[in-house]
């Protein structure tokens, strides 16, 4: 074989290889299917890192005093984060009876599970200075904490999105909406794309799209074992799921 049939046998090799390579497993939320856990818990933190998936995902907020909290939802017991001082929510109880962490607290935590990637969520904040000035401060705790290469960034707000290129151009950073084609987002400085599943169904033709441009693809929540299957078959680079030990089968098997 002349050197120019072995280059070309390589190039079909590797595509073949990258084409069958299996998604990565985030737990959305973390791991918190399981006994003592709960969403976003410093719990599902550890039983993410016990279980060996890939990543684990959670939300964060500021509250109007600048304090970085993780929670899902805008509101907790009925006061809305962004407009509520901590000292009001401090003392709040996840379902396992953990008290609602700071921002700190977890990524503290995460530092212990080095293999873990924590893919932190910016949530849309209704405030957008507000939201500017929570982007900057989450990039600036987690640049304090030497976690840079650890921690992967994505966000439902295009505002916040803009704001981690202009902070942080190195980072992972990806988009949840799923309204723009990988094209646009490749040309707002964002490493890839995070959109719902079926988002993808209408577009798989996207997951190519990205990679030809040198960015990943992330589906969430993808929880059925038949929508879990159909992402691995479209080729996309990592699922975010509920249920991440069934989802780290299906990645193994050969469907």
């Amino acid at each position: 074989m002349n050197l120019k049939s072995w280059f070309c046998f390589s190039v079909m090799i590797i595509a073949f290889l990258t084409m069958n390579a299996q998604p990565k497993v985030i737990a959305h939320r973390g791991y918190w299917k399981c006994e003592g856990s709960a969403q976003n818990s410093l719990a599902a933190l550890q039983k993410s890192s016990e279980l060996k998936v890939w990543g684990s995902e959670f939300d964060v907020l500021m509250t109007v005093d600048g304090k970085l909290v993780v929670n899902h939802d805008d509101c907790i017991d009925g006061y809305r984060i962004e407009t509520t001082k901590y000292e009001k929510i401090k003392d709040k109880k996840l379902k396992n009876g953990e008290t609602l962490p700071l921002l700190e607290q977890y990524l503290t935590a995460g530092k212990k599970c080095p293999d873990l990637i924590l893919v932190l969520e910016i949530k849309p904040h209704k405030n957008k200075r507000h939201e500017a000035k929570a982007v900057e401060r989450i990039v600036r705790m987690v640049q304090d904490m030497r976690m840079e290469e650890q921690v992967h960034y994505i966000s439902f707000s295009l505002d916040a999105c803009k704001e981690l290129v202009k902070l942080v151009p190195h980072a992972e950073i990806a988009y949840l909406e799923g309204d723009l084609s990988p094209k646009e987002i490749k040309k707002l400085g964002m490493t890839g794309i995070d959109y719902h599943y079926k988002i993808i169904d209408k577009h798989p033709e996207w997951v190519q799209e990205a990679h030809d441009l040198g960015m990943t693809v992330n589906v969430w929540t993808v929880n059925g074992t038949d929508d879990l299957k159909r992402m691995i078959r479209f080729g996309v680079d990592f699922v975010t799921t509920d249920n991440p030990a069934v989802a780290l089968q299906l990645a193994d098997s050969d469907i």
